[in-house]
């Protein structure tokens, strides 16, 4: 291609170039004029909020389940956990050595007191026995000849057809064969006792564990783990702990006698389930556990149906006052806001009226109002979480006082706990 072919070509393409920039430069500008629009049609736009739908519901009763405040004596139970111990326990172990040749018991066999329990051979103990009996005989028999030859000898000297010093030696001899007469005896003493340890007998009533020892086995007096333990069953003790801050109910309702004790059985839920035993509080511990804060009790139950059984884990509840004439609802009905608590109080025109309480002693059975509610009134146990004062309600259902159905609300924290104090403390 020429010189001139080229220019030609040059001056062609050059108007359509400079066209495309142009297209170029006028699109970006465009696109800033719209983005520029767009940001101050967000920035100055006035916002229309339109009044939500109304909805479904909306002014209509609100349905509730009610229990009435009653008035009524309520024993104050204190709450704790404890751990069932045998009243006494027994390892039964061998006092001699020999060989084991009875055993007279079953595993989980009760028995009794002096009840034979095992057997181990007493022959050697009552050959020692029987070598000791013919050994006094034996002095016995000396003792008695130096007393007739004392008594000759007295004779003798009042003739004086003997000396004093014959006389003197008699009578020496005969306080000798006294001595070994006695020491005799002590020896008869000790080989009965050991002929006694060959049979084993129950110290005490109870029920037996499993056999440690099998028949045949050569037992020895220095054995550490026993033939078998007892375990006594009626009476039984249950060990449990309460916070410190207790002690004062506790200390006072000893003062008055033995508080009433109930245990129970641990339920799934967490709380008590069925009743096992009633027992009275026996020994308040003598100082409190400073690592825990709590102190330790002990109480007694007859266990007369064995529902209690040692090692095992019930429920305590230890009685410590009765409040009389207190006014009670369920503790279901008990609301907590961060003024307090407070209950609904459903009204004769149908409404609702919201009112703070002061609750004294709380437990699964009801929790008594110091203040806020009198008795009869009707209190909102269930359905509380959709209501405001003034609002309108319909008795759906009428439960028990203490027995109220689950309420809607979470529960209180601590409304499981151990509580203490009587109306108008927490």
């Amino acid at each position: 291609m020429d010189a001139l072919t080229r220019d030609t070509a040059d001056l062609q393409t050059r108007p359509e170039t400079r066209r495309r920039r142009r297209l170029r430069k006028l699109g970006a500008w465009a696109l800033c004029l719209l983005v520029a629009v767009a940001i101050v049609a967000v920035w100055f736009w006035p916002s229309h909020r339109g009044t939500p739908p109304a909805s479904p519901g909306a002014g209509l009763p609100v349905p509730v389940v009610v229990a009435a405040a009653v008035q009524k004596d309520v024993p104050i139970f204190l709450e704790g956990l404890g751990t069932v111990q045998a009243f006494n326990t027994v390892t039964v172990k061998p006092m001699v050595d020999g060989p084991l040749v009875a055993v007279n018991f079953k595993e989980g066999q009760k028995v009794h007191k002096d009840e034979v329990l095992a057997q181990i051979d007493p022959r050697t103990y009552q050959a020692a026995y029987d070598q000791m009996v013919a050994k006094k005989a034996q002095d016995e028999a000396q003792l008695a000849n130096a007393r007739l030859d004392m008594a000759r000898y007295q004779k003798l000297i009042a003739n004086k057809y003997a000396s004093e010093q014959q006389a003197d030696t008699a009578r020496s001899l005969v306080t000798q064969y006294e001595g070994l007469v006695r020491q005799d005896q002590a020896q008869i003493d000790n080989a009965k006792t050991q002929l006694g340890y060959t049979t084993i007998a129950s110290p005490l009533d109870g029920r037996t564990g499993m056999r440690l020892v099998d028949q045949g086995n050569i037992v020895h007096a220095s054995d550490t783990t026993g033939l078998v333990m007892i375990t006594q069953l009626q009476p039984i003790s249950v060990v449990f702990t309460l916070p410190q801050q207790t002690l004062p109910a506790v200390a006072a309702a000893m003062k008055q006698g033995a508080p009433v004790a109930l245990a129970y059985t641990q339920a799934a839920s967490g709380g008590t389930g069925s009743l096992l035993d009633t027992g009275r509080l026996a020994v308040l511990d003598n100082q409190v556990d400073q690592t825990t804060g709590t102190i330790k009790l002990k109480a007694t139950f007859p266990n007369q149906q064995e529902t209690l059984w040692p090692g095992g884990f019930v429920g305590v509840r230890l009685q410590v006052d009765t409040a009389k004439g207190a006014v009670v609802v369920p503790t279901a009905a008990i609301q907590r806001g961060p003024h307090g608590a407070y209950v609904y109080v459903t009204n004769a025109d149908g409404t609702a009226s919201r009112r703070a309480v002061t609750v004294g002693h709380e437990d699964e059975q009801g929790s008594i109002i110091a203040e806020g509610v009198q008795p009869g009134d009707s209190v909102v146990v269930d359905g509380a979480s959709r209501l405001t004062d003034g609002a309108k309600v319909t008795v759906a259902q009428t439960a028990s006082t203490g027995k109220a159905p689950a309420s809607d609300q979470t529960a209180a924290p601590g409304t499981r706990s151990v509580r203490s104090g009587g109306p108008g403390g927490s």
